[in-house]
C-alpha cells in the first residue's frame, strides 16, 4: 500500500479541515487505515482509526471533533477535523496495516504499523 495524504494547512482556533489520505495497493480494503500525528518535541500520537468493517477509534483528544472516514470506491481515507484547537498542530500522517485493527499495534507510536504516508502539515493558530 501507497499513501499519499493532501489537505493540511494552517487555520484560527475553531476553524475546520478535512485530510485525504490516497491509497494505492489492493490490500487497502483489508487493512486498519488510520492517522498518527507528531507535534514538535512530542511523541507520535495515534489520532484516529477505522478497520476494515467501519469500526472507528478515537483518540479522546479528538472524540467529537474529528471524524474518520474510508471510501473503498475511490480509494481514500479522510479525516474531518473540526473545532481545532493549536494543541492540534502538528504533521500528520495516514497509515495503513494489513488485516484487522489491533489496539496494541496502535499503541507505542506505531513502531509496528507497515504503510505511512510523508505526512501534512497542520497549523492552529489562537
Amino acid at each position: 500500500v501507497q499513501l499519499v495524504e493532501s489537505g493540511g494547512g494552517s487555520v484560527q482556533a475553531g476553524g475546520s479541515l478535512r485530510l485525504s489520505c490516497a491509497a494505492s495497493g489492493h490490500q487497502y480494503v483489508r487493512a486498519c487505515m488510520g492517522w498518527f500525528r507528531q507535534a514538535p518535541g512530542k511523541e507520535r500520537e495515534a489520532v484516529a482509526r477505522i478497520d476494515s468493517d467501519g469500526t472507528t477509534f478515537y483518540a479522546n483528544s479528538v472524540q467529537g471533533r474529528f471524524t474518520i472516514s474510508k471510501d473503498n470506491a475511490i480509494r481514500i481515507l479522510a479525516l474531518q477535523m473540526e473545532n481545532l484547537k493549536p494543541e492540534d498542530t502538528a504533521m500528520y500522517y495516514c497509515v495503513a496495516d494489513p488485516g484487522e485493527c489491533d489496539s496494541a499495534s496502535w499503541s507505542n507510536q506505531g513502531a509496528n504499523l507497515e504503510h505511512w504516508g510523508q505526512g501534512t502539515q497542520v497549523t492552529v493558530s489562537s
